[in-house]
């Protein structure tokens, strides 16, 4: 296996945020994932239920669903289908391509998925990770619009049948020097989302209040397993990643505000 390997796991608990921020915060992290060489996790939120659509998706496509007009919208750097935030557990993470995990698109993926399947398993989740080749049972047309009607290798799902939801997915932007993965674990369905885009989430699995899982504890227990399944040093940081470089964010956040941007496909 090509690349070093990573000794720590540095993470930064990050509060709510509009999308042009969040989206800047993410780019952000891959410049300093690459500047102090580590592996890098913001775990955050959003200020309101926003759209982030994958940087290949066409924003026409979105506009055909007429309960999500006048939601708020912003294109991510990574690609992937479009996500409706708001009750969800999002994650941005940032790895060196050097670096073992950031050698291979499949290995970050899988060390992330793996260790919330875990951890969903002690929720008493019935979570698997979806092995595409090895199942036909859970594929799904790539074109669906939202990333959660869509299937890929390494998702996290429910091991359930005949019927099974996706909880988990992730995207990814290669960059020249490093790789920026984005992640979304669905904890509930969305009330402020239509019916189409109202995907079930864990505490519905469970048949428990959509605050029966405390969502500051989950994550701490994920990242975690991450660091103990790759033998490395969990370092978490005491202050926020949006406050300690929101300049450097803010400036960056123009982008992602510009209509042209969001309407680039």
């Amino acid at each position: 296996m090509v690349g070093s390997a990573v000794s720590r796991l540095i993470v930064w608990w990050d509060g709510d945020a509009d999308g042009a921020l969040n989206m800047s915060a993410d780019e952000c992290l891959a410049i300093h994932s690459q500047r102090c060489n580590e592996f890098l996790v913001r775990v955050y939120g959003w200020t309101e239920t926003t759209v982030s659509i994958g940087a290949f998706q066409k924003h026409e496509d979105l506009v055909g669903f007429q309960a999500l007009h006048g939601v708020p919208i912003v294109r991510r750097p990574s690609g992937g289908g479009a996500i409706v935030h708001g009750s969800d557990l999002t994650y941005a993470a940032s790895v060196p391509k050097k670096h073992i995990l950031g050698s291979k698109p499949q290995l970050l993926y899988d060390v992330l998925h793996k260790a919330m399947v875990d951890v969903l398993c002690e929720y008493g989740v019935a979570a698997a990770m979806n092995r595409l080749e090895e199942d036909n049972h859970f594929s799904r047309p790539e074109e669906s619009f939202f990333c959660f009607d869509r299937r890929a290798v390494g998702d996290v799902v429910t091991s359930s049948r005949p019927t099974s939801f996706k909880l988990m997915g992730s995207s990814q932007r290669r960059l020249e020097q490093t790789v920026l993965q984005h992640g979304s674990l669905l904890l509930r369905r969305n009330p402020d989302t239509p019916s189409l885009a109202r995907h079930i989430g864990v505490t519905d699995l469970l048949g428990e209040s959509p605050d029966w899982i405390d969502c500051t504890v989950l994550s701490h227990r994920w990242l975690e397993r991450v660091a103990e399944n790759i033998q490395a040093t969990l370092v978490q940081n005491s202050g926020s990643f949006l406050q300690t470089h929101r300049q450097e964010i803010a400036v960056a956040a123009a982008r992602f505000r510009d209509k042209a941007w969001i309407k680039r496909r």
